[in-house]
């Protein structure tokens, strides 16, 4: 493990898209009027509606299908079955990340390149069989399965991509997200599965792959995953039928056998994903989007963090929920971990006059810095108390520097 603290000295940075920039002369200054120091900066994105409400040209964008943001090498890609195509809407620039990136650097912010790495319809329906396969056989096509010798290398490739366009000065830091496996949740068009009352532990259950390759990995890790495949077809179907609760964990659900060989496949997978990424990019620093319970999937990875020998230099944890909840995770990563964790706060969840205590207690409980969602998306209530958070933010850091030079 690693305790190198990412951002130097900054200690908070703002998510914005690259249409939030692109055409808007005006843009980067209004962002770094928050008194943010860095900007995460979309280079390769899933599929989107997004409000725009300060471009001076267009109020809302789709983004029909996942896309990287920058161009690529033809060459690297040739015979590749995965390769991310390009966006087709909002403005008509062939590097939005780099005339975006140009323009936050104009204003003194430090850049920090977004790459979402297995999350994308595109890709999916290209090759359906690298997709996440749930215990009734039913395929996820928003979700690459991390397992797949293909995804893996794919990932590799975009974020090596990247790199060779963008130098470290340029882009000193990436943040990656979908690091692993999307599961159940998604929220697909005109979603149709709220009537079900399915619980947490039940689309945990349907969010278990068990693809050939995350069968191959199961069964290395010392489980049956015909057998687990089985367990879980039953003990949803007790839920979805039956009207009986899913136990509350994997390890209840399944077996402490064949839970933890669910999690150590899924583990060493995600550890070595972030080993290949690291190994293309070079003198960056890397941000990886996590969850600390190692059930999870979804775009924050599961991981047992104390046990975590995956390449980060820091973890971001999402905040967005109940307050005490996200103070608690927090908490708990810190004590699990060496590595710096930074908090994830959404300005669109909560209410704007919360914002401040919000940060104040995340900052409290060991975060190392604050990441702000969203700076294109927010109202200007919620840019001002974005501005109002991260000013607390700022002189509690320097009060505490104060203090531990005095002493």
């Amino acid at each position: 493990m690693t305790a190198t603290r990412p951002g130097a000295t900054d200690l908070s940075g703002a998510f914005a898209y690259t249409w939030d920039l692109v055409g808007d002369p005006g843009a980067a200054e209004r962002i770094a009027a928050l008194g943010v120091g860095s900007v995460v900066l979309q280079a390769a994105y899933h599929s989107a509606r997004a409000m725009t409400p300060y471009h001076p040209v267009h109020r809302t964008v789709h983004a029909t299908h996942s896309a990287t943001y920058f161009p690529l090498d033809p060459d690297p890609w040739h015979g590749t079955r995965l390769r991310p195509p390009a966006p087709g809407w909002a403005v008509d620039v062939p590097d939005r990340f780099g005339t975006a990136a140009t323009a936050l650097r104009g204003q003194g912010l430090r850049v920090e390149a977004w790459l979402v790495l297995t999350h994308g319809t595109a890709l999916g329906e290209q090759a359906p069989d690298l997709t996440v396969r749930n215990a009734f056989d039913e395929q996820y096509g928003y979700a690459l399965c991390p397992a797949q010798p293909e995804v893996a290398e794919y990932a590799a490739q975009l974020v090596g991509s990247f790199c060779a366009r963008y130098d470290t000065a340029e882009v000193p830091t990436l943040m990656l997200e979908a690091c692993g496996w999307l599961g159940f949740e998604h929220g697909s068009h005109h979603e149709k599965t709220a009537g079900a009352d399915l619980t947490r532990a039940a689309r945990d259950l349907l969010s278990v792959c068990l693809c050939p390759a995350c069968r191959a990995g199961i069964a290395a890790a010392g489980a049956d995953p015909e057998g687990l495949a089985q367990a879980v077809r039953r003990t949803v179907d007790t839920e979805l039928r039956g009207g009986a609760r899913v136990p509350g964990t994997l390890h209840e659900a399944l077996g402490d056998q064949t839970a933890g060989a669910l999690l150590r496949h899924r583990q060493s997978v995600i550890e070595q994903l972030t080993r290949n990424v690291a190994d293309v990019a070079p003198g960056r620093e890397l941000l990886l989007m996590a969850d600390g319970d190692p059930g999870a999937t979804g775009p924050d990875v599961g991981l047992d963090l104390g046990r975590f020998q995956g390449r980060a230099d820091a973890l971001v944890l999402k905040c967005w929920d109940d307050e005490h909840r996200s103070v608690a995770r927090i908490q708990a990563a810190v004590q699990a971990t060496d590595r710096p964790v930074i908090a994830n706060v959404s300005v669109l969840e909560e209410h704007p006059a919360r914002v401040a205590g919000r940060v104040a207690r995340l900052l409290d409980a060991g975060a190392h810095q604050i990441r702000y969602y969203h700076a294109g998306l927010a109202s200007p209530a919620r840019l001002q108390a974005l501005r109002r958070a991260d000013a607390y933010a700022r002189e509690a850091a320097r009060a505490a520097r104060t203090t531990k030079g005095a002493a």
